[in-house]
């Protein structure tokens, strides 16, 4: 991961983004995203790291904020935080006891992300809710990026929930959307915002690295995706031909 790091940056990608899994069906050879990330973040300068994304109804707000602060100094400002609901595919969910409810881990990803924010913004945070309590802390030292790293939201198809969730902080990561969904996507979020001035849209490239059909020129990041298992010497040949023009 770190020679791949290093060959990202080389060869002038803008960021590098990890899944963030406990257990997956394909493989169980799993790093710990966050451990990784901040490995990731001494060996670079430039692009930008972060998890895309990290389920909020298996973390705790304030342990969730250490590490995104962390990862703010370690890197210098480089964090973008991808925030969504999970999946249980490989049992990462079902098999700890956590939440697999789509509703309540969708209010947890609400109640959490706002508690995230107070607290990476440096304000006193007092929540006592139904599945988080935070009594009266302030988060020390501050981040580098002001007013905080940025958050960015997995939504999926035509649900328009999360849209909404992620209109109100600085990105959408549409999972499986067409262009008519992509479409009503963006329109919900300039309703909610009044524009997408700031706001980022990351949506994932074909195989061959180009655009998918569905992205216009809204899209800010276009992201190439590799599955659990991967093909190193392909991936490495991928990352050294550099990013789509």
């Amino acid at each position: 991961m770190i020679q791949l790091a290093g060959a990202v940056e080389e060869a002038g990608w803008d960021g590098l983004f990890l899944w963030d899994h406990l257990l997956r069906p394909e493989s169980n050879e799993i790093l710990d995203t966050w451990v990784t990330l901040s490995a990731l973040a001494t060996v670079t300068e430039r692009i930008r790291i972060g998890p895309l994304v990290t389920p909020m109804a298996r973390r705790r707000p304030l342990k969730l904020a250490r590490e995104v602060l962390t990862l703010d100094l370690l890197s210098q400002g480089r964090i973008t935080l991808g925030l969504g609901l999970g999946v249980d595919s490989g049992g990462e969910l079902s098999r700890l006891g956590e939440a697999t409810d789509p509703r309540t881990r969708g209010a947890m990803l609400d109640h959490g992300a706002d508690i995230l924010a107070q607290l990476l913004e440096g304000e006193m945070v007092v929540e006592v809710g139904d599945h988080y309590t935070v009594d009266g802390v302030v988060l020390e030292p501050r981040t580098v990026q002001r007013p905080r790293p940025p958050f960015w939201f997995a939504a999926r198809a035509d649900a328009l929930k999360p849209v909404r969730r992620a209109a109100r902080f600085e990105g959408l990561f549409p999972i499986n959307m067409d262009t008519d969904q992509l479409r009503r996507a963006l329109d919900e979020i300039v309703k909610i915002r009044g524009s997408l001035d700031g706001f980022d849209v990351c949506v994932k490239a074909e195989i061959d690295g180009s655009p998918p059909a569905f992205a216009g020129s809204e899209a800010t990041w276009l992201l190439q995706s590799w599955p659990a298992v991967a093909d190193l010497d392909h991936l490495f040949g991928v990352v050294m031909r550099g990013p789509a023009r």
